[in-house]
């Protein structure tokens, strides 16, 4: 099969278009015809080692797990002797970054309880857009900010791949959504349901003096304390994503000001993929409520130019590699 390499930590440059084998389920897996994955954040540190500490668990010298993507959509081909939720033709769709990655190729074997049936009303594509970053979204404003009707929601990074299903969860739970994103991206966040919008090269959403209820950071360069500033007496900061230094005062001083005032702020860590959240998503998406948004779609052959693409930072929604299409046997 036809899958895209790489041997050496770097830039996109390092990555090679291969034949490799083709996996084999174990007892506890399926085997996925793979028609779509998505480019994730997550895809990038792994491929330049940023920041260093991800090399202890990937690899200290070069890649454990040689081929990236974890976001994929696809049909069933084969089951391990254990399989009990999926049969051979079943439509589905995953993340299946803990269980080795292997995304950007033709097939890929995981553990069933990484994927949910595709919903019936996307397409390939648009499903591959969904698990890392919708789970992400979910947990964030669900879990770890334990979101409200009635509240006001101030989404920084609105437009990126986590920020437009933050949005759009954030309002289906009930909440009055403020988007924020720039000048090109305003129209795409009021139409996916942001009740305001701020243009964050016009206007700093720090010194309006309005308050929110929750904040999240699913993007963005701003100091912990502009969060503190902006959040309400008894506001939850959620910090899913954004620049390095966002992400370590969060990590750092979000607890400290947790512990020393009502506000709670911190770093949610990781999101954890699991099939519980996938199929709540499945639920949303089929009922109208959530929708992703895609921006480019790219040929296998191209995942390095995709991932050079999102480095830039200017993708509105999701970046998406179509593997196969559907009449493809």
């Amino acid at each position: 099969m036809k899958a895209i390499v790489y041997t050496e930590y770097g830039s996109p440059d390092v990555l090679q278009l291969k034949e490799v084998a083709k996996p084999t389920p174990k007892d506890n897996e399926i085997l996925i015809k793979i028609y779509a994955v998505s480019v994730n954040a997550a895809d990038l540190h792994l491929l330049r080692a940023d920041p260093f500490l991800i090399r202890l668990s990937s690899g200290l010298l070069k890649p454990k797990n040689e081929i990236l993507g974890s976001d994929i959509a696809g049909r069933v081909e084969a089951v391990g002797s254990n399989v009990t939720q999926f049969k051979v033709g079943d439509e589905v769709f995953g993340d299946i970054s803990a269980c080795g990655w292997g995304g950007f190729a033709e097939y890929a074997c995981a553990r069933e309880n990484a994927f949910a049936l595709k919903p019936t009303n996307l397409s390939f594509e648009e499903a591959a857009a969904v698990p890392m970053a919708a789970v992400t979204a979910l947990q964030g404003i669900r879990y770890a900010g334990q979101i409200r009707p009635g509240q006001k929601v101030l989404i920084n990074g609105a437009s990126g791949g986590v920020g437009t299903f933050a949005v759009q969860l954030a309002k289906s739970s009930g909440a009055e959504v403020t988007a924020v994103c720039s000048t090109r991206n305003l129209d795409m966040a009021r139409s996916i349901g942001a009740d305001h919008v701020i243009d964050y090269t016009k206007e700093d959403f720090t010194k309006t003096g309005q308050l929110y209820d929750l904040i999240i950071a699913a993007n963005g360069d701003r100091s912990i304390s502009d969060y503190r500033r902006a959040l309400s007496p008894k506001g939850i900061y959620v910090q899913t994503g954004g620049s390095m230094a966002q992400m370590t005062q969060a990590m750092l001083q979000g607890p400290w000001i947790s512990m020393t005032g009502s506000k709670k702020m911190g770093n949610m860590g990781v999101a954890k993929p699991n099939q519980n959240d996938l199929a709540l998503m499945k639920e949303l998406l089929e009922a109208g409520k959530v929708k992703p948004v895609i921006d480019r779609c790219y040929p296998l052959s191209e995942v390095p130019d995709a991932i050079r693409y999102l480095e830039e930072g200017h993708a509105k929604g999701k970046v998406v590699i179509t593997v196969a299409q559907r009449n493809e046997k």
